[in-house]
């Protein structure tokens, strides 16, 4: 009879290799090249073709115990494992040359069944796997359908002329055939039926595995291209809460030069008549200097570390008030209260002056943290604590939102936290955001109080100043 060929579904494509194609633009994935197979890939060909190789070994010995041939006889017991061997070894180079593993053991198959080996299950397989390797693998698409087309049409003129011989041979028995239809018509179309089935098959899953591949390939290619997308996003924000950043010291360091240029000119006028009031000028000049020197030594320390960003983003040219500070967050919570959200504020220890550019950042600490609460927390009541410590300006956000986290409340990713981040850094201070036991969210910042001298050591009473 014809082909007989087995159902026997091909191992599943175990690719890894969709690789890292370029991620300049949009590509044409029509003309999509799968890469080559990895070193992994082409050791599981080699244990795939070992099993086939150890399942035509094992069908050839069963074949023969029975005497259940598939084409009435058989040659020798030792030509049939060289048959077997020769129809299921090229599988180790399957995914490497899979156009020329698909010839060899298309011919060795048309041979082998000449020659009427015992078993024709696993060297069935063996040209199924074949044929899905091809439309799987083959990085020429037209050569992958036209190779597979050509094979199969051969096998089909194989198939046709094992009808021929069938149908000239006197007719078998068949004993007890009860259908419809005539024993040898039936036996004519379950052959060209089967054999439809068995080819479409595997040209079907293998086309279906390199669209899959092609699919993984495209995937990573967008996650690549949507994570440049946000670590510019991010190093853009960056930029902006600098440049934000620097435009709210530079009020602070005006002010210091201020009073600087004050005090110095009162030392002038009394220099002669009053020394307790220039040594106290004088004492005034020299703590503003140090305040100012530190904030710009921080800010300068901040800006020099370079978010590498080749992004032209710029910060909103709104209208810049004067700069906030620690007197102006009672107003602050009666805004975030008239959006509706309970607020509690508190401050703790003894009250005392900060340098401007500490009690800048805390306001905006708070002013940010209470921004992500109101629009992204669904929280109800939120609690605002100012610390004066011992050395430290400690303030504390907190909220008992029930909200799904978003990028804006989630510790590091969100523009929010990264400005946070940035004025911290300024200050040489620490930041804590994350979510709470239970429910709810806080942001807690550490800044330090005494004034960064550039000589590395802190002036006397660096904690005041005098305006």
């Amino acid at each position: 009879m014809g082909t007989a060929h087995s159902t026997t579904s091909a191992p599943g494509d175990r690719s890894g290799s969709a690789g890292h194609p370029s991620t300049e633009g949009d590509r044409d994935w029509s003309s999509w090249r799968r890469p080559l197979p990895t070193p992994a890939q082409q050791r599981h060909d080699i244990w795939v073709a070992l099993a086939v190789l150890a399942g035509a070994a094992v069908m050839t010995v069963l074949v023969n115990s029975m005497g259940t041939f598939a084409f009435g006889s058989a040659p020798s017991l030792t030509e049939q494992f060289v048959w077997g061997a020769a129809m299921t070894l090229p599988l180790v180079v399957r995914r490497r040359y899979p156009i020329a593993v698909l010839l060899v053991v298309g011919a060795l198959l048309i041979a082998a069944q000449a020659r009427q080996i015992g078993d024709n299950l696993v060297p069935s397989i063996a040209l199924f796997l074949a044929i899905y390797t091809v439309g799987a693998w083959e990085r020429n698409r037209t050569v992958a359908r036209w190779s597979r087309i050509i094979v199969i049409l051969a096998m089909f003129c194989w198939l046709g002329i094992g009808l021929v011989r069938f149908l000239v041979r006197p007719t078998p028995e068949f004993e007890g055939a009860a259908g419809p239809l005539d024993p040898i018509l039936a036996s004519v179309l379950h052959g060209i039926g089967f054999n439809l089935l068995f080819f479409l098959s595997a040209y079907f899953f293998g086309n279906l595995a390199w669209l899959a591949a092609r699919r993984r390939a495209e995937l990573e290619l967008r996650a690549e291209q949507l994570r440049r997308s946000q670590e510019q996003n991010v190093r853009g924000a960056i930029v902006a809460e600098r440049v934000r950043i620097a435009r709210d010291l530079h009020d602070v360091v005006a002010h210091h030069v201020s009073v600087m240029g004050v005090q110095a000119g009162a030392a002038r006028r009394v220099l002669d008549t009053d020394q307790d009031l220039v040594r106290s000028a004088l004492r005034t000049v020299e703590q503003t200097a140090r305040t100012a020197i530190g904030e710009l030594r921080g800010l300068l320390d901040v800006l020099r570390a370079e978010p590498n960003d080749e992004s032209s983003e710029r910060p909103d040219d709104e209208a810049h008030s004067s700069s906030p500070g620690l007197d102006q967050l009672p107003e602050l919570v009666s805004t975030a209260r008239s959006a509706g959200l309970q607020v509690d504020y508190g401050v703790y220890g003894e009250t005392r002056p900060v340098p401007d550019g500490v009690a800048l950042s805390a306001y905006r600490i708070i002013q940010e943290a209470l921004t992500n609460v109101v629009k992204h927390a669904r929280a109800r009541s939120a609690d605002v604590r100012v610390r004066f410590l011992e050395g430290t300006l400690e303030v504390e956000v907190t909220d008992d939102g029930r909200g799904q986290a978003t990028p804006e409340r989630s510790a590091g990713s969100g523009f929010g936290l990264v400005g946070m981040r940035e004025r911290v850094a300024v200050h040489g201070g620490e930041l804590e955001a994350g979510p709470r036991r239970g429910a709810g969210y806080r942001v807690r910042a550490s800044l330090p109080t005494a004034v960064r001298d550039p000589a590395g050591e802190n002036g006397a009473d660096s904690g005041e100043r005098t305006v």
